[in-house]
């Protein structure tokens, strides 16, 4: 029973030891943590409301202010590590090693975050903007540090990895895309005329923009047709609406102006008869 109440009491002596001499330095930690942890978020915030006033990309300015909240909370951690006696270097050290085993384990992730960061800084394409890659078409919804969604035509998105598309080749329309329509019409047919109803067809579509201009010219003599084409601009959203509203009234304009637009036909000649 002795022994047992000795041994209690040696434990807690011990604890009163280590709470006198490690006591002051444990709260003080606690207390740079909690102060650290309310700066860096200060810093974030008002890095993010300075950063709007600069014309950056959301996910650069995303980007930099997280970097900056990362450094300043890992200054505070490193006072309240220096405040409780700990050795800084050999933590270091071991973080190295880590951080190698670490990166050879996530060669593709760490990839796509070199490759976003290309394209954060470099700007080939911006949201909003409609591109074509590595196969695939859309306009730009998103892009971040791993990948970049495109909103796709049938409503669909497509997640690209950012390390498929820096160094591919890369189609930016931007904000507008250029219908490519065909038309052909007999040899005969008064090309001026021709060219005048498409003209007319195109000033009245409301999808059709005035300034690039269209353009609307022959370029091709076929077999049985003269061919033109019809080249107007459109916002990206209405590429695919325009397409079918043109067609159909160039066809109904020509039948009412009598403009013919002529099938392929073939004429064969019987040179003799096999009795």
């Amino acid at each position: 029973m002795n022994e047992q109440i000795a041994s209690i009491d040696q434990v807690k002596t011990t604890v009163v030891d280590l709470a006198i001499r490690f006591g002051p330095r444990l709260l003080a930690a606690i207390l740079i943590l909690v102060i650290g942890f309310m700066a860096s978020r200060w810093v974030r915030r008002w890095l993010e409301r300075a950063l709007r006033r600069i014309d950056l990309e959301a996910p650069v300015r995303l980007l930099l202010a997280r970097i900056a909240w990362a450094l300043s909370l890992a200054l505070f951690v490193i006072m309240a590590l220096q405040n409780l006696g700990v050795e800084l270097l050999p933590l270091i050290a071991g973080l190295g090693v880590a951080g190698a085993g670490l990166a050879l384990a996530t060669q593709g992730v760490l990839s796509n975050v070199m490759a976003g960061l290309s394209i954060i800084f470099t700007k080939p394409f911006r949201v909003g903007e409609y591109i074509a890659l590595a196969g695939e078409e859309g306009q730009v919804e998103g892009i971040t540090l791993f990948n970049t969604t495109l909103a796709h035509v049938d409503r669909s998105r497509v997640v690209i990895p950012n390390r498929k598309i820096v160094g591919e080749i890369l189609h930016n329309f931007g904000n507008l895309r250029q219908l490519e329509v065909v038309v052909g019409v007999a040899y005969d047919t008064d090309l001026n005329r021709a060219l005048g109803v498409i003209n007319a067809v195109l000033q009245a579509n409301p999808r059709v923009l005035k300034d690039p201009a269209a353009v609307v010219q022959t370029i091709l003599l076929g077999e049985w047709s003269v061919n033109i084409g019809v080249r107007p601009w459109v916002r990206v959203p209405d590429y695919g609406p325009a397409t079918g509203e043109i067609h159909r009234a160039v066809l109904e304009a020509f039948r009412s102006h009598d403009i013919v637009i002529p099938v392929p036909q073939r004429e064969i000649h019987l040179i003799g008869s096999a009795v």
